[in-house]
């Protein structure tokens, strides 16, 4: 569409999750209980693999960064929608949407990658335990991450710069509570081809990659435990990977029912129960899921709450 024609927003009207009064006490209160269990959770594992020496591994250091990623999109998200619930006005700044898309697009990036180096770090740990802190070195894991970060952080520039170079020539209400490309998509009056076809094609390609290496690493994995001859031996390398299984399927699999169909197929008020489950609840389990599933993590905070009682005392 020619860009004359195309209006200049200042601001973003988000609808946000409903408009029924009765509801919002109930929302708010489930909504505020579910981002604070996730901000402590999170904070209390990245500091809790900080000060516990035992936990001083690229496990566990992959497994900070996972916390960190889970913070930062469920912040950036969460505060604002819990204030929308009660606001007279949703609204968001132009720039401020652009951020806000920016900062979750490149951290559900980040996390989709960095679930398939999860896997990678589990075949390694699995398949030669003795070798394993030289495979997976400090100066390794680093460089890792780092490519992880810039990777994430050019697909979201890409996303976000096609996003908001589009014309939004009609309403500037927005069938959402955050600023998401369904929504901005279907509010925009452009041709959206160009959008989609990046969608399919870069973020497909960091899905396809993510699980690819999940994928692969894990049928590596099987073999590796097969070789092992106690079957307590073998049940012990399985269960250890339970908690990332677990994280890969529910994250993975949300995102590939949101973000892979074409537009005319999104049912934005069904796709907002979507969103609520990977912005908050998702941030909020993966925590969980790591303190209940792991050994380690529930014998550093026994040693932590022994310690406490101990200066009590």
């Amino acid at each position: 569409m020619d860009k004359g024609n195309c209006s200049s927003l200042t601001e973003f009207i988000f609808v946000g999750i409903t408009n029924n009064p009765g509801m919002k006490v109930a929302l708010f209160t489930m909504f505020l209980v579910v981002y604070v269990i996730s901000l402590l959770a999170n904070l209390g594992m990245i500091i809790l693999i900080r000060m516990d020496s035992q936990l001083h591994t690229p496990m566990y250091y992959l497994l900070s960064h996972l916390s960190f990623s889970d913070l930062c999109y469920s912040t950036a998200i969460g505060p604002k929608m819990l204030v929308d619930l009660f606001a007279e006005s949703k609204s968001i700044p132009f720039s401020g949407c652009a951020l806000q898309f920016f900062i979750f697009c490149a951290f559900v990036d980040f996390e989709c990658l960095l679930l398939a180096m999860m896997a990678f770090d589990w075949y390694k740990a699995i398949s030669s335990p003795l070798l394993y802190m030289v495979n997976m070195s400090s100066r390794k894991c680093s460089l890792l991450m780092a490519g992880v970060y810039m990777m994430g952080m050019a697909d979201a520039l890409v996303h976000t710069t096609l996003a908001f170079r589009l014309c939004f020539c009609g309403s500037s209400e927005i069938n959402h509570f955050f600023c998401d490309v369904p929504p901005l998509l279907l509010l925009s009056c452009s041709d959206i081809e160009v959008n989609e076809l990046v969608i399919f094609t870069i973020f497909g390609f960091i899905e396809l990659s993510s699980i690819s290496g999940v994928l692969v690493s894990y049928c590596y994995i099987i073999l590796s435990v097969l070789k092992i001859h106690s079957a307590k031996g073998r049940f012990k390398a399985f269960s250890t990977c339970t908690s990332h299984l677990t994280t890969v399927a529910i994250f993975q699999g949300t995102l590939l029912f949101m973000y892979f169909r074409p537009s005319s197929t999104y049912s934005l008020d069904q796709d907002k129960l979507t969103s609520l489950f990977y912005t908050l609840v998702i941030p909020m389990l993966n925590p969980l899921i790591y303190s209940l599933c792991n050994k380690d993590v529930k014998e550093a905070l026994g040693k932590l709450k022994t310690k406490r009682c101990f200066l009590n005392i």
